[in-house]
């Protein structure tokens, strides 16, 4: 082999894919959370266009209906927008064990023993 064909050989190897786009033009997205910044449950945004790659990430453009200009963002700081995340509206047992399947109240277990009482002394 010649040194011209060990370099162009050399270079198909290191080429790698473009990496390809999560989201579609018209899905709605939500900003992830970062440092000093928190993501509200609100700011839907909905994609307006796919662009190239900028560090490795596909890029897009959204926007929120609130605002009157688009924003562009990489890929791996978007999510999508019907990902349920901790502290959306269920607490911690909620999202674990579902709503209500097994629990009483407290005021239900004292109305059973208020009913318990009425029922012993006649």
């Amino acid at each position: 082999m010649t040194s011209t064909s060990l370099i162009r050989h050399a270079a198909r190897a290191t080429r790698r894919e473009t990496p390809t786009h999560l989201f579609a033009v018209g899905q709605s997205v939500r900003l992830k959370g970062g440092f000093g910044r928190s993501a509200l449950p609100a700011d839907i945004y909905h994609v307006t266009a796919t662009l190239p790659p900028t560090g490795g990430s596909p890029q897009y453009r959204i926007r929120n209906d609130d605002e009157r200009h688009e924003r562009v963002t990489t890929q791996d700081s978007l999510e999508p927008a019907g990902m349920s995340r901790p502290g959306d509206g269920a607490t911690l047992i909620e999202r674990t064990f579902g709503h209500g399947q097994g629990t009483e109240t407290k005021q239900s277990r004292d109305q059973k023993a208020e009913a318990g009482k009425g029922s012993a002394q006649a």
